[in-house]
């Protein structure tokens, strides 16, 4: 894979978490509405090796209570975190790489 490959592979990962991000806390602002359908994210993979979130909701509204379980969302939240930051240091790193090579072909 190449370096952009690497890069644009962990922007997707970290877009993917902000999705992820998102449905949590939507979920989390609506623990105690009757009428709510708790958010699931569910990835996969697109070509060239990046990642894509795509929200859902596994049952209706009001079908025996919402669905959301706060240890479950503060869950969520501390892999999405984790995930991101995991990303964004892949990200970095190919960024640092970009800017070393560039230093190379300069000189």
């Amino acid at each position: 894979m190449s370096l952009s490959g690497v890069m644009n592979s962990a922007l997707s990962g970290m877009q993917a978490q902000v999705t992820r991000l998102s449905s949590t806390a939507n979920n989390i602002a609506n623990v105690d509405s009757s009428n709510y359908s708790r958010l699931s994210t569910q990835f996969s993979a697109t070509p060239g090796g990046g990642v894509q979130a795509d929200l859902f909701q596994p049952q209706q509204p009001g079908a025996e209570g919402n669905g959301v379980n706060i240890g479950q969302e503060m869950l969520e939240l501390t892999e999405a975190s984790l995930s991101f930051k995991a990303n964004a240091a892949v990200f970095e790193t190919g960024a640092d790489l970009w800017q070393l090579l560039a230093t190379i072909k300069r000189d």
